[in-house]
């Protein structure tokens, strides 16, 4: 669809008329709304003054709420932060194996090589705490793909 098109119809939309409901529909309508002549209204009742002015209860409610919810908060993680760190690591060592390499050739959708350097490598991050004895190790394979343009002369 075009510009012109969805023009022509959003105008055809606008004069659209809509269609009236049926009359049981709008029985039913009439029959399950309340009649605001039958009961009458009740009064508004006010809270008793607190001798604040009602923009300054809009900002001190939320406020105050607020408070509480940083209060509790603060309450709850206070244990936890009197606790000792977990690991002080005394040893970190980093390392990365290669596993394999190869070269591979494809084709971009213009019909035109191109050539890949395929290379697999083992990373491994081992942390120790010399203090309380503890060792952890983590290996974690990598591949890695690197396109290499060929030389056309």
């Amino acid at each position: 669809m075009n510009d012109s098109e969805l023009e022509r119809l959003e105008a055809d939309l606008r004069r659209v008329v809509p269609a009236r409901p049926p009359d049981d529909f709008l029985a039913r309508l009439k029959a399950a709304r309340p009649d605001c002549n039958s009961r009458p209204l009740a009064k508004a009742t006010r809270l008793p003054s607190l001798g604040l002015r009602p923009w300054l209860l809009r900002w001190l409610i939320p406020a105050t709420a607020m408070m509480t919810v940083g209060l509790v908060v603060w309450r709850v993680s206070l244990p936890a932060a009197k606790a000792a760190p977990a690991l002080k690591a005394d040893n970190v060592q980093i390392d990365q194996e290669l596993l394999s390499a190869f070269d591979t050739v494809a084709r971009l959708p213009s019909g035109e090589p191109v050539r890949f350097r395929c290379r697999t490598w083992m990373d491994q991050v081992v942390l120790t705490d010399k203090q309380r004895g503890v060792v952890i190790e983590q290996r974690t394979p990598r591949i890695e793909v690197v396109p290499v343009r060929f030389e056309t002369y």
